[in-house]
């Protein structure tokens, strides 16, 4: 409930394309032992408005941590991050996140749990329910309006959950692994469908993911996070047209990008050939 809270918080209705510029972003926390953890140091970013950037790198280095500092619901030790150039000191207008979770309410329905933002900010809902059976054609769900939360598949509770996060047309798009927990065939029917919904709304979209292959097939970027502290050890641009099916795995474009991330782990000591 406090995710799903946060969320509807977060999203101003602002229409168009979000800026990011992180510099110099440090985060520390205190471990339960006092420890002194250093998650992120010096990061260095900038996304540009219209942008679908990735972030991959070995568990701990500090992915979800960087998105919920853009988000502001996580403190900054040193460094600035910036939103269409105002600092971030809380949840920033015009953004809105999708987690792994997909973090439906059991109790409401399909439309009722997308509708949650436009309640949570007493909006008209008149115009925000058409907007939000329109979200539901447009991901393949016209006619599950009124389905309970326990009666759809994982991949089709994600779809309620992005549809949930566009409701109010937000200018930056925060998302962190939100297929992880999906099966294989489920994961690239919805790399598939979210390719094709920011090709038509063209948000501004962060995306954290472990899996090497999903970041390129989706991004724009990506970016190549270690750990210990959390840090960029490089950005690669992906050269493939739009829009991209499954098949543009099998192009030497995408085995390249592929294989510069995998060397990359491998020079972190991860990802080492056994033979």
């Amino acid at each position: 409930m406090v995710q799903a809270e946060i969320t509807a918080r977060s999203i101003s209705g602002t229409a168009g394309l979000a800026h990011v510029g992180i510099s110099a972003l440090d985060k520390d926390y205190r471990s339960p032992k006092g420890v002194v953890v250093n998650a992120l140091r010096q990061i260095d970013l900038t996304i540009g408005r219209g942008e679908f950037v990735s972030v991959v790198g070995p568990s701990g280095c500090g992915k979800s941590t960087l998105l919920k500092c853009i988000a502001g619901i996580a403190d900054v030790t040193g460094g600035r991050i910036d939103v269409d150039g105002k600092p971030v000191v809380e949840p920033p207008e015009g953004m809105a996140i999708v987690f792994q979770r997909d973090i439906l309410l059991d109790w409401r329905n399909v439309i009722d749990n997308i509708m949650l933002p436009i309640e949570f900010h007493r909006l008209p809902r008149g115009p925000a329910l058409a907007r939000a059976r329109d979200l539901l054609a447009l991901i393949g769900l016209a006619g599950y309006e009124s389905r309970q939360p326990w009666e759809l598949s994982g991949g089709q509770r994600q779809r309620v959950a992005i549809c949930r996060a566009l409701i109010q047309d937000p200018a930056l798009l925060l998302m962190d692994e939100p297929f992880g927990a999906l099966d294989a065939l489920t994961r690239d029917e919805l790399n598939l469908e979210l390719q094709r919904l920011w090709l038509q709304t063209r948000k501004t979209v962060l995306f954290i993911t472990h899996s090497i292959s999903e970041a390129v097939f989706l991004s724009d970027r990506v970016v190549v996070m270690a750990a210990n502290p959390g840090r960029i050890v490089e950005t690669i641009a992906i050269d493939l047209p739009r829009p991209r099916t499954l098949d543009a795995r099998e192009t030497p474009v995408f085995g390249r990008s592929t294989s510069r991330i995998r060397r990359l782990f491998e020079g972190m000591g991860f990802l080492k050939d056994s033979r």
